[in-house]
């Protein structure tokens, strides 16, 4: 299956792609590397999930708003290369969570958005290195934002 049959698959509905809010741009190819500025998780009504994991938000639900961010990364993916399918693989995932100074499952939080491109790219392209840390704050009080870096098919 492609990438874009198992988002298909997944019954899943993406989030509208979100246009810059800084002095930045959502993607930049770079040879046959894609990257992805930081997503925050935008829902299918423009409407973002806030709140800090461990104070407003449980890990559970973090987990849900960093897969949401994962859908909004593959969101702005379609828009910008017009298909999921140009994707060879995913090369590097950062994960920030804004949480509270005593909450500690930031790579659980974070897995929401890397389980979700293993569904797309399948465990060998979709996987690749990550880092998942915690953030006192993040913009909007949103509660993950995520970056990644993705190469393209050949």
């Amino acid at each position: 299956m492609t990438a874009e049959e198992r988002l298909l698959s997944l019954g899943v509905e993406l989030p509208p792609a979100p246009m810059p809010v800084g002095v930045y741009k959502p993607l930049l190819i770079v040879g046959n590397q894609v990257f992805v500025s930081g997503h925050g998780p935008v829902r299918t009504d423009k409407t973002l999930i806030t709140g800090r994991v461990g104070e407003q938000l449980t890990k559970e639900e973090g987990k849900i708003a960093a897969r949401q961010v994962g859908l909004t990364i593959l969101a702005t993916l379609r828009t910008q290369l017009g298909s999921l399918d140009r994707v060879g693989r995913v090369i590097k995932v950062l994960g920030m969570v804004g949480c509270t100074p005593d909450f500690g499952e930031h790579p659980f939080v974070i897995n929401g958005c890397s389980e979700l491109f293993a569904a797309i790219w399948g465990e060998e392209r979709g996987i690749g290195v990550r880092s998942a840390v915690g953030m006192g704050s993040l913009p909007g009080n949103i509660p993950v934002e995520i970056e990644a870096l993705f190469e393209l098919n050949s």
